[in-house]
């Protein structure tokens, strides 16, 4: 592949450009995640839309039909379960797979030294690809129940991009504990099952904007701001984004996003005595 040899302990300045020039091997890991993945299924990608729509089911007949939970918003319910439910597998698919990004390749790390960060970097092409099936089937939807998506669209990128480091910078945190500690394994699993309830997915933020404790709320769970510019982007006249509420989002990420490179940096090259 290429005939530059890569030492472990390069400095910093080497190890970005060894990050680049082996971005052949980004593209082979997450074409061999996405062939696994989908590999001997029947529907294959189709899959990524089954999950979302069977999920949207389940929560308008438990939440309408069963709980009869009042919806404060104008919206319908069911727009609002699947543009969260969309956005919020892209994170924790996302999150999950970075998370254990290091001890899935185990067999690589163990043989020849390359920069590892590319392995949770590959580990979004799976995610991304059902989101992206997703979002294609999400629009004729939105179409069919009257709310054609304007050109907000256009900034549907941004919160991808801010949902994407999200993930992967909290996914880069676990992947490096989780090669010395396996509990972090049965951790993450529980951050995801968790957090779809604390995050607005299921339910509309018009429900807990009138209580006292929303702009706590908003600074503890920058999510949540994301998740909201996401319909923004995609239903007209959504009254209940407000551009502020992203700063508390690009804060975190942008925080998080450096502290975990730093930490994987760190961390980096004691994976090999730990796999």
């Amino acid at each position: 592949m290429h005939e530059t040899v890569i030492e472990s302990g390069r400095s910093e300045k080497y190890y970005w450009q060894d990050l680049w020039r082996f971005k052949e091997l980004l593209f082979i890991l997450a074409i061999r995640d996405i062939t696994v993945k989908y590999k001997q299924t029947f529907v294959g990608v189709a899959w990524a839309i089954f999950r979302p729509v069977l999920t949207v089911a389940v929560f308008v007949f438990a939440f309408d039909k069963v709980a009869k939970i009042e919806n404060k918003s104008e919206i319908p319910l069911q727009i609002i379960i699947f543009t969260g439910v969309i956005f919020w597998n892209f994170f924790a698919m996302s999150f999950q797979q970075v998370s254990n990004s290091i001890t899935g390749n185990a067999n690589l790390v163990s043989k020849v030294y390359f920069p590892r960060l590319l392995m949770p970097l590959s580990s979004v092409a799976v995610p991304l690809l059902d989101f992206l099936v997703g979002f294609v089937v999400m629009i004729p939807f939105l179409i069919y129940m009257g709310y054609t998506p304007t050109f907000n669209i256009l900034f549907v990128p941004f919160f991808l991009v801010l949902a994407f480091f999200s993930a992967f910078s909290l996914g880069v945190i676990f992947a490096s504990l989780n090669v010395q500690f396996r509990d972090f394994q049965q951790i993450a699993p529980l951050i995801v099952q968790y957090g779809f309830f604390v995050c607005p997915i299921a339910y509309p933020i018009a429900t807990i904007q009138e209580l006292s404790w929303y702009p706590i709320y908003q600074w503890i769970n920058p999510l949540a701001g994301i998740i909201e510019g996401f319909r923004w982007c995609l239903i007209p006249n959504y009254q209940y984004f407000q551009w502020d509420t992203i700063i508390p989002s690009v804060i975190f990420v942008t925080i998080t996003t450096i502290l975990s490179v730093i930490f994987f940096r760190k961390k980096e090259n004691s994976f090999v005595d730990y796999i």
